[in-house]
């Protein structure tokens, strides 16, 4: 079974994924990179030396040759590029396509309302709604945007994104934490990503300005840049926060895991427009214990409340505060969040248990038709709206499920 997947680049988020199903499929799958990376992303670490990657093609240079790859495979994987012309021919023949896509509805569900874009969605996706193509929801919110476009019924399972899978003890990452916390006297508290308005690096800060104020000892990290820096460093300074908040510039991948190990908490404040989140993975591989906003995409997925990490409404950054003065009240709980958090990433949500399950699932797919799991990686994708979502992950926690 000949496997193509067509995207913008690759990057490390991707890579674990893609040598996973490389393993399996060896010169049968191939990524097609379609653009090169956007220097942002490079300055943060996150390019690769494609040359030493044996599946990887560049559409830019080698037109007539992933021309040929999209049309002929046996299924098509396709995300995170917006032009259809690459596979326009490709879902007029009828063949197996499988797309990838986060929220098309990041900015809220009411733009569904614009004729534009309506007539847009029908023509990439509604369109084919009878045909043999599928969806892979990379977060909680995406099967609720494309209900609302009547697409894919039936047809959208959840899915996201596999960073490197770190495999270590467990138990002795977390004596390693609890050693280091009680040395100093203090929690970790861990913040990572770009410092942009919508992923809300401020609520960070001010969490730790209540947390000082009530007396509480702790260091919080801040790991990225951006255009709120300076911002963020005044904020620091006029709560008295100089010697207790650490910026550290952004870092490459590997340093910000290493962050991460030595973390007790990982905030995660990100809104809606955080399609899934994989800091997250991260994080919860590294056995934080994670207080996450629910508007993440990647936190109906992959947190159950209570068990392996927290969530907070979007927007109440009072349940934000209280979910931490919890763990710092109660050390013994956030670790045995933190244990279910690695075993989480470790058991299921990783590239080689992404890789097995979608292989099975494709096999299935060119037989005529699909076997979802059920739960978990390609189990069927609950149609959740956002307003309704926090609710429904407390509720499903109560009834001892999951998504």
């Amino acid at each position: 079974m000949r496997v193509t997947f067509v995207s913008n680049y690759i990057n490390h988020h991707q890579m674990p994924f893609c040598e996973a199903m490389y393993e399996r499929l060896k010169e049968e799958y191939c990524f097609i990179q379609t653009e090169p990376m956007e220097e942002e992303r490079v300055k943060m670490g996150w390019d690769a030396s494609l040359a030493e990657l044996p599946y990887v093609r560049k559409y830019y240079e080698e037109e007539v040759v992933c021309k040929e790859l999209i049309e002929q495979s046996d299924v098509v994987l396709f995300g995170g590029v917006e032009d259809e012309s690459y596979i326009t021919e490709r879902l007029k023949s009828g063949k197996p396509v499988v797309r990838l896509s986060e929220r098309i509805y990041k900015e809220g569900q009411w733009k569904a309302v614009s004729p534009r874009g309506l007539l847009k969605k029908y023509k990439d996706h509604t369109h084919y709604r009878s045909k043999p193509v599928y969806l892979l929801c990379c977060g909680g919110y995406v099967a609720s945007d494309f209900h609302i476009v009547r697409a894919y019924p039936e047809k959208m399972f959840q899915w996201g994104y596999f960073p490197e899978l770190v495999k270590q003890d467990i138990d002795e990452l977390l004596l390693k934490k609890r050693s280091r916390r009680e040395r100093e006297g203090k929690f970790s508290l861990l913040w990572a990503g770009r410092f942009i308005d919508w992923k809300h690096p401020e609520h960070a800060i001010e969490a730790a300005a209540r947390l000082k104020q009530d007396g509480f000892a702790f260091t919080l990290t801040m790991v990225g840049g951006g255009e709120m820096e300076e911002t963020l460093r005044a904020l620091a300074e006029q709560n008295g926060l100089a010697d207790m908040v650490r910026f550290t510039g952004y870092l490459k991948p590997a340093e910000v895991r290493k962050q991460m190990e030595q973390a007790d908490v990982y905030l995660f404040t990100s809104d809606y427009k955080e399609g899934w989140g994989a800091v997250l993975n991260e994080a919860m591989n590294s056995g934080c214990a994670v207080v996450a906003n629910c508007a993440v995409g990647a936190a109906p997925f992959l947190l159950k409340p209570g068990r392996n990490g927290l969530i907070y409404p979007n927007g109440r950054q009072d349940l934000l505060y209280e979910r931490l003065t919890l763990l710092f009240r109660e050390p013994e709980h956030m670790e045995a969040l933190g244990r279910e958090a690695y075993r989480t990433i470790a058991g299921e949500w990783n590239a080689a248990e992404a890789a097995k399950r979608l292989i099975s699932f494709l096999q299935d797919l060119t037989k005529g038709g699909v076997n979802p799991a059920k739960q978990g990686i390609l189990s069927p994708a609950p149609i959740i709206s956002p307003k309704k979502m926090y609710q429904y992950m407390t509720n499903m926690l109560e009834k001892g499920k999951s998504l």
